[in-house]
This record gives structure tokens, sequence and C-alpha cells, in this order.
């Protein structure tokens, strides 16, 4: 068989369904990062350190995790396997 020929498959177009799947890796992330700078704020106050940073970067974290969960409302779930 030449290269680029199936075998009597019907080949479909590849269309991509958005699905709220990459938005859930990017929203773990946010949450891990978000609770590693709380408990570096949470030691840093504790300690009296200077926290003013880490409370920051903290609240920035929040605000972006917020504005994902709300984008990933609008999306549907994940509805088939990734193609590899």
């Amino acid at each position: 068989m030449a290269a680029g020929q199936n075998r009597g498959e019907v080949r479909r177009p590849h269309r991509r369904v958005r699905s709220g799947e990459d938005f859930d890796i990017i929203i773990g992330f946010l949450g891990f990062w978000a609770l590693v700078l709380l408990a570096v704020t949470v030691w840093m106050e504790i300690t009296a350190q200077p926290a003013v940073g880490w409370a920051l970067g903290l609240l920035v974290t929040l605000l972006a995790l917020y504005g994902m969960v709300r984008l990933r409302r609008r999306l549907p779930g994940r509805t088939a396997t990734r193609r590899r």
C-alpha cells in the first residue's frame, strides 16, 4: 500500500471539539500554586517577615483561577479521547 492511503476506511474531517479539558489542566496548575503561595504568605506573616509580594502574587493567582473557572463553566465536558 502506498503511503497516505487508507484501507477502505472512511476518513472523517478532523473537527476539534472545544472541551474543558485544557482548562481543567490550567485550573489544577493555578490551584496548586495558589496553595503554595498561601502557605508561603502565612509562613512569612507568622515569622514577621515582609509578605506583601507573596500576598500580591497570591491575589493575582486567585484572580486568574477565578477567571478560568468562570470560562470553564461555558464549555462542555470532555466528550472523546485525545488523538495521539
